[in-house]
């Protein structure tokens, strides 16, 4: 929609008003800044506030921007202990806006892109990182079939999936070579530990995709489920305290940080605090799936960097996020080292 907003914008009214209950009312559209991925917009009109996400335009990677699943696991999970924003419809029809989307409500509150926090007192950090652990804990509880999800994603050997899907999305988005990335790409599938869990999973659970209460430590919605599935719930969660080990500087990380003086648990903390909510013990081979959401962080972020290249890229910041993948990808390669070092004594 971003300029061509004006010849969509009477097909997009007349949309609303046939799939928006109680709609109503001229229609204005902001671009939200900030994402990375599906472009996202706040739409205005007499009858209240709501959300749309699209596909980007242009060429695409295979797989990718698929809104019609963020539609599919935020309906499903509208009556359950994971907060999401209420969805309204999906629109495959590419004549209406140029690309498919979909509709939600828009849910007032804050986000926070550094995981420091730096505006709240060490005891609201306690309690939004408390908070934060709560929901994911419930998301890898949740019966996924029962709330219609099944067919959502193929339960059983996620891990060599996904270290395959990865791979192919980074030498898809491959610009020059990246050693760390090559070498992650043979190791990981020769280490792949012996458990294969199966839940709901989110793919990108990060503070910055939680939309916090304006005033309480509490998350009213999780954002951004382009990347949800049927998978590992360890490898969901080893993405998400990857940001214990990656430095605010690199990528909205806590590395390095004064957790203690901030009032923020530490990784051992943290990962205790899920242990214990999930109902599980010492988790194996914790430091591989580490490993893994790093080297998929790097991934993502290849991909971030083609898009800019390419024009399609979502915010005017792609491209400096986009070159920090090949420091995440040594990062990430340094850990699974430690790993081999500690195997071989």
């Amino acid at each position: 929609m971003t300029g061509t907003r004006e010849p969509y914008l009477p097909a997009l009214q007349d949309w609303m008003r046939d799939h928006v209950p109680g709609f109503r009312g001229t229609l204005h559209v902001q671009a939200f800044e900030g994402g990375q991925s599906n472009p996202t917009f706040r739409l205005s009109a007499l009858s209240g506030e709501y959300v749309l996400r699209r596909r980007p335009l242009g060429n695409l990677l295979p797989s990718a921007h698929a809104v019609d699943r963020e539609y599919r696991v935020q309906r499903a999970l509208e009556e359950t202990a994971v907060p999401v924003a209420r969805v309204h419809g999906y629109c495959a029809d590419v004549a209406v806006i140029g690309s498919a989307f979909y509709v939600m409500d828009y849910v007032p509150g804050r986000i926070f892109f550094d995981p420091r926090l730096p505006d709240v007192t060490p005891d609201q950090r306690a309690a939004m990182f408390a908070a934060m652990n709560d929901v994911i804990a419930h998301l890898h509880g949740i019966d996924w079939r029962a709330v219609g999800l099944e067919g959502f994603g193929r339960p059983g050997g996620f891990l060599a999936r996904q270290i395959g899907r990865w791979t192919s999305q980074y030498r898809a988005s491959e610009m020059q070579p990246i050693e760390a990335m090559d070498r992650l790409i043979e190791w990981l599938p020769a280490h792949l530990p012996a458990a294969d869990e199966v839940s709901l999973v989110h793919g990108d659970y990060r503070m910055d995709n939680l939309i916090f209460h304006l005033t309480e430590p509490r998350v009213v919605a999780v954002l951004d489920w382009e990347l949800a599935t049927i998978g590992d719930p360890l490898a969901d969660f080893g993405y998400h305290v990857g940001a214990w080990r990656i430095t605010p500087e690199l990528f909205r990380g806590l590395a390095g940080s004064d957790l203690r003086a901030l009032g923020i648990p530490t990784e051992a903390e943290y990962v205790a605090a899920y242990c214990h909510k999930t109902g599980r013990g010492v988790i194996a081979d914790w430091e591989y799936y580490l490993v893994f959401g790093m080297f998929r962080l790097a991934a993502i972020l290849q991909g971030i960097r083609k898009r800019a290249a390419d024009g399609t890229a979502a915010s005017q910041q792609a491209i400096d996020i986009g070159n920090r993948a090949p420091r995440v990808a040594e990062a990430a390669w340094a850990a699974a080292q430690g790993i081999q070092l500690r195997a071989d004594r």
